[in-house]
């Protein structure tokens, strides 16, 4: 009786708040409501019925994809719409980037192995650190920001729904076959991967919590990753698209990309509760800082 009453207040709360979903007031929140159809699931465990969790879709309206088979992203940046010309990855990069992941999958199959378990290092291609700005959370003075996130790449579009029944086909396989899955994907990474591109997942966003990341790409997309490899260091100038799984605007392709990177990081860490935004970084220009070749130097575009 007290869960099913939770769930009747909880929709009539929603009600009360109209369209809009309702006024959060933590300071893990911005000012504006970009969510829509909130409702809160309550915990059918829970007595109290305090705990549960918020659902809802947001739609980015300040990136249009819409030309991306032309190589060009146009996004609000700097309060201006721009179009930018999509890049590649330089060869250095993707060297590194393919070699360190396939180091680091070689140890992580020896430890299984040997069961000679250690912290796996958070240098390197997987780990970038993801600097943001356009506006302020409750709980800041700033609207910078940077947060470290786990990055991947994106296969290319005819690819994606190969990778896709891959990745069902061998979900249940023990850690050292799925290790060498993803082993052949980076053995073949020139042929499957796109190289205009990294992904990522706003893993903890949602109507009752917002990351500073989501905010600040709601209002500014443009982002600057940095990755550290020591002697290697590169920082990717992107435009962040970001898609919620259950935004109805939606293209087939951006539904695809959504859920290829929910899946390939569930592959790894089981299942989540709950289908995450999937983060497109489409990258625009690439700056070298391995030390002390680099220095912060552009190399794509090549400067003049």
């Amino acid at each position: 009786m007290k869960a099913w009453l939770t769930v009747v207040l909880a929709g009539v709360m929603v009600m009360m708040c109209g369209e809009a979903g309702p006024k959060f007031d933590n300071p893990e929140h911005g000012e504006t409501n970009y969510w829509q159809d909130v409702e809160f699931v309550p915990d059918t465990t829970d007595p109290s019925g305090k705990r549960g969790r918020w659902t809802g879709w947001f739609h980015q309206d300040v990136v249009d994809a819409s030309r991306l088979d032309k190589g060009i992203i146009r996004a609000k940046v700097e309060g201006n719409w721009q179009d930018f010309k999509i890049v590649e990855l330089p060869e250095g990069f993707l060297k590194w980037n393919f070699e360190s992941r396939l180091k680091q999958l070689a140890e992580l199959k020896q430890m299984i192995e040997t069961k000679e378990m250690k912290m796996p290092s958070l240098a390197g291609p997987h780990f970038g650190m993801v600097a943001s700005h356009g506006t302020k959370r409750r709980d800041t003075h700033f609207t910078i920001n940077n947060a470290v996130k786990g990055m991947g790449g994106l296969p290319k579009p005819e690819k994606i729904p190969e990778m896709i029944e891959l990745l069902k086909q061998t979900w249940d396989d023990p850690m050292v076959k799925k290790l060498g899955v993803m082993e052949s994907l980076y053995q073949h990474s020139r042929e499957i991967l796109d190289p205009t591109k990294q992904t990522s997942l706003e893993l903890y966003a949602q109507p009752g919590f917002e990351t500073h990341t989501f905010l600040n790409q709601m209002v500014d997309p443009a982002v600057t990753i940095v990755f550290l490899g020591l002697p290697e260091s590169y920082e990717l100038r992107c435009i962040a698209q970001m898609l919620h799984p259950d935004d109805p605007n939606l293209t087939d392709y951006e539904k695809q990309v959504a859920e290829y990177i929910n899946m390939v990081h569930d592959y790894f860490h089981g299942r989540s509760p709950r289908p995450s935004i999937g983060v497109i970084y489409h990258v625009v220009q690439v700056f070298d800082n391995s030390p002390p070749r680099g220095r912060g130097r552009r190399v794509v575009p090549p400067l003049p």
